[in-house]
């Protein structure tokens, strides 16, 4: 029998990478029987050294499990993937010697964008991921798929009020940047410098104009198309790409 709350995790980057990570208990792994090759070499390997059983099934039970997701042939049975609340990502910040980046996603439901923001956010160096707990995809399968497992990785906080979570960040000296289409600051203008906190918005709607309120500055990003707008895993990806620029040469 299976433990109470334990979800499943499908596709081979996010099982290898939480695997990897070591934040999750693993109950069990499942396989399609007649995977072969490198992928499940790795698999095996690591199931082996973790001590974690594996289960050899059919695609019928694997796309059960997965419930319609792309799962590569492989899924496993394990612990959520480990949040912290704004109290401990205040802790932290307050410890820190050094600049902090950190990017806020507003109420961005699509777990496809979520997942590909985390993941630049740890290309780049973003020390801090926050996510608002209503209207939001949270972390889990689907997004740690969908950041092609990098999701395992991150510093993630959940947190219920997001302006309010602003105001604390910026009695840490953090500048707050907010990314809109009539944001009067061009991205390639903004001081990106010191600590930071970027603010990413929903696929619809953008960020909030509650939100917008308590940022220093609003960055836009020049489009020259009949298009008024970017997707928000693009938009948010160039921002802190510009961010980890100025970094590197200040």
């Amino acid at each position: 029998m299976s433990e109470p709350g334990m979800e499943i995790l499908f596709g081979f980057h996010s099982v290898v990478e939480a695997l990897k990570a070591g934040r999750r208990r693993f109950e069990v792994l499942y396989l399609f029987k007649k995977l072969s090759g490198r992928r499940k070499d790795i698999v095996m390997s690591a199931a082996k050294t973790a001590g974690i059983p594996v289960s050899f099934t059919d695609t019928r039970q694997l796309d059960a499990l997965a419930q319609g997701g792309v799962h590569q042939g492989i899924a496993a049975r394990a612990t959520p993937f480990p949040v912290f609340r704004e109290p401990e990502l205040m802790a932290q910040i307050a410890q820190r010697q050094s600049p902090f980046h950190a990017l806020i996603l507003d109420q961005i439901e699509d777990p496809q964008n979520v997942g590909a923001l985390i993941r630049t956010a740890l290309c780049t160096g973003i020390d801090y991921i926050v996510i608002p707990k209503d209207r939001s995809a949270l972390p889990g399968p689907g997004v740690s798929r969908a950041s092609a497992g990098a999701m395992e990785h991150a510093s993630i906080f959940v947190v219920t009020n997001t302006a309010a979570t602003i105001r604390t960040l910026k009695t840490h000296n953090a500048w707050v940047a907010g990314l809109d289409a009539a944001g009067s600051t061009l991205l390639h203008q903004a001081d990106l410098t010191g600590n930071l906190v970027l603010v990413v918005g929903g696929e619809h709607k953008g960020v909030r104009p509650g939100v917008l309120k308590v940022c220093d500055f609003v960055i836009s990003i020049p489009i020259k198309s009949p298009v008024t707008s970017l997707n928000a895993s693009v938009a948010g990806a160039m921002a802190m790409y510009e961010a980890l620029r100025q970094k590197i040469v200040n």
